[in-house]
């Protein structure tokens, strides 16, 4: 017997970052040394407290069973804390924050648990490639908005086509933005609830990078704009702030409709997320913070040195202000992918393309700041013997 894949399962888009890691394990099996600068894995370790408290709650056999349906309550209550201390927000544990095994779960199920068939969203272009996975499984109607350079890569809602925000219901935000870099303002975000108000649009802003802001300035959290949580929620991950990533833990908080239509259709889906693992969450919300401020120190640091080994070569980046990603201008004659490929081929490093990230990424590749500082140099005097600048 044959059994075809699933009309959803046919839309769904190729996964961008698998053929990036087949490309550079082919270049790697060869003997080459490659100098991966294309991967978004966060390389340090988990804080020995983190995983401490891990360890302990593992241990404890009332941790063995299932799931409470939608998270711990100490964790939603930890995760309300965390706002009210960090950016001053208000949030109603029960009610405005539903527990996420990652991030990237939320953000995919949310447009079939608020959306209908046919129905329409927005999403940033360049953006993350897996918001367009929730997209598919949905079965709802795609529009770009394009971030472009001139604009400090935020969106311009005055050029977006007025019949498409006519008949938008969602619209997807990212700051500090994978891929760019850029942060968004307070400014951007008041007008962001204004449009959203004006045109009964919802807002979904991925807060990934929320802890990881460089000279001096700290990413703004969407929900500290006033209005913010009667259009929409901000998603948060443990994976970039406390290097959890292969924990598989985040939360979602804000508009209390949204939080309650994501704790629903997990209900049916999972049975939340491993305890231990929210106990250790919890520990983590709770720290000092220090682990995170060390963090964010060493990416900064590491941003500069890549800034400085790339401009001495005459490649100029784009300025980032957050996240742990360069954005970088491809030199005239290429494409994103023949550029990413010619450097792959011809240097041994490895870079993702821009047009990955959609048509708006062309042009860029990004350089995820993940390996240790000297290799920066080492690939920038690489990339300098090939002549491209």
């Amino acid at each position: 017997m044959n059994f075809p894949e699933s009309n959803s399962l046919q839309r769904l888009p190729k996964q961008f970052f698998a053929n990036l890691v087949r490309k550079v394990n082919a270049k790697v099996a060869t003997g080459a040394d490659v100098i991966n600068l294309g991967q978004g894995n966060p390389d340090q370790p988990t804080p020995d407290f983190i995983v401490k408290a891990m360890q302990e709650a593992t241990a404890k056999p009332a941790n063995h069973k299932y799931s409470q349906f939608r998270g711990d309550p100490e964790l939603k209550k930890a995760a309300a804390a965390f706002y009210k201390r960090e950016y001053g927000v208000e949030l109603d544990p029960e009610k405005e924050i539903a527990i996420l095994g990652g991030s990237k779960i939320g953000l995919v199920e949310l447009p079939f648990a608020i959306l209908n068939p046919g129905d329409t969203m927005i999403l940033p272009d360049p953006g993350y490639p897996d918001y367009l996975s929730g997209v598919a499984l949905a079965d709802v109607r795609l529009e770009l908005m394009r971030l472009k350079e001139e604009n400090q890569f935020l969106p311009d809602y005055d050029d977006l086509d007025a019949a498409v925000v006519q008949r938008a219901k969602l619209m997807y935000l990212n700051y500090p933005n994978n891929p760019t870099g850029a942060t968004a303002t307070p400014e951007f975000f008041k007008k962001t609830v204004d449009f959203a108000k004006q045109n009964q649009i919802g807002v979904v802003q991925d807060f990934a990078y929320g802890a990881i802001g460089f000279d001096g300035k700290r990413p703004v959290s969407f929900l500290q704009t006033p209005g913010a949580k009667d259009v929409g929620i901000e998603t948060y991950t443990f994976s970039k702030s406390y290097n959890m990533a292969g924990w598989r833990i985040g939360f979602a908080a804000g508009n209390a409709d949204m939080i309650e239509a994501i704790n629903l259709i997990q209900d049916h889906l999972f049975v939340s997320v491993f305890p231990a693992i929210q106990k250790a969450a919890i520990t983590a919300l709770n720290s000092d913070q220090r682990s995170v401020r060390d963090l964010v120190a060493l990416y900064e640091k590491r941003r500069n040195q890549f800034f400085s080994a790339a401009r001495a070569i005459g490649w100029e980046p784009y300025p980032s202000g957050g996240s742990f990603y360069a954005w970088m201008p491809v030199p005239k004659g290429y494409t994103s992918e023949s550029f990413a490929d010619l450097l792959l081929e011809k240097a041994a490093v490895a870079v993702a393309p821009g047009n990955g990230f959609g048509a708006g990424g062309e042009g860029f590749v990004r350089v995820g700041l993940l390996i240790d500082e000297p290799r920066f140099t080492e690939a920038c005097q690489r990339i300098k013997k090939l002549g491209l600048f």
